[in-house]
C-alpha cells in the first residue's frame, strides 16, 4: 500500500483499526519492517509519513451509529540545518565551548530522537456537531487546488476564508497560474 501510494496514484484509500494517528503510523511502520521491506525503523516511518496526508477516523457510538470522529492531517517535518557558526564570533574559550555544545546537542537530538512528523486535527465531532479546528497546511491546500476546476477553487477559497481567516498564508489562497490537474471545466454543448 505504501509503495503504491508513493508512485502510482493521485491518492490512496485504505482502512485501518488504529485508535490514534501515532498508532496508525507505528502500525504501518511495523508492518513494513515485519515483511522485510525495511530494516531501519526511522527509514520505514519516514516512508509512511510521506504518504499519509490525511486520516479520516470513523468510530461507532454505543447505539451502533458510525460517524467521522476526526480528520487529521499528517505534516512531515522537513530536515533543516539548524547548526550555528556563532562560535567564531566568541572571544572566550568558554563561549566557544557553549556554542559547540549547543551544536552537539542539536546533532544528537537529530540522530537519536528525530521528529519525523507532526499531526493536527482539521475537523472534530464534538457534542453532536462538527467543528473546524485547525487550518490545512499551505502545501496541502495548493495540492488540493491543483485537482479542482475554477469554480471549486473559488468555493474552497471561500471555505478557507470563512473558517480560517488569517490562519492560512496568503500565498496558499492567492490565484494560481500553474496548470491544474483533474477534471476540466464543464462546458455546454451547442
Amino acid at each position: 500500500m505504501i509503495q503504491a501510494a508513493q508512485v502510482a496514484s493521485k491518492f490512496t484509500l485504505f482502512t485501518h483499526h488504529a485508535k490514534t494517528f501515532p498508532n496508525l503510523v507505528t502500525a504501518l511502520r511495523n508492518s513494513m519492517l515485519r515483511i522485510g521491506q525495511f530494516n531501519n525503523e526511522k527509514t520505514a516511518e519516514e516512508q509512511v509519513v510521506q504518504v499519509l496526508n490525511f486520516d479520516i477516523h470513523l468510530t461507532k457510538d454505543f447505539r451502533g451509529k458510525r460517524y467521522v470522529e476526526r480528520v487529521t492531517e499528517c505534516i512531515p517535518v522537513e530536515e533543516k540545518n539548524e547548526y550555528t557558526f556563532d562560535h567564531r564570533k566568541e572571544k572566550t574559550l568558554e563561549g566557544k565551548f557553549d556554542k559547540f555544545f549547543d551544536n552537539a546537542t542539536r546533532y544528537f537530538e537529530k540522530v537519536t530522537d528525530k521528529k519525523l512528523y507532526e499531526y493536527r486535527n482539521i475537523l472534530e465531532y464534538v457534542d453532536g456537531e462538527y467543528i473546524i479546528t485547525n487550518p490545512i497546511t499551505e502545501k496541502n491546500i495548493k495540492e488540493m487546488k491543483l485537482n479542482m476546476d475554477e469554480t471549486d477553487v473559488e468555493e474552497f477559497d471561500k471555505f478557507i476564508q470563512r473558517h480560517w481567516e488569517n490562519k492560512v498564508p496568503v500565498s496558499a489562497t492567492a490565484g494560481e497560474t500553474k496548470t491544474r490537474r483533474g477534471r476540466h471545466p464543464k462546458s455546454e454543448q451547442i
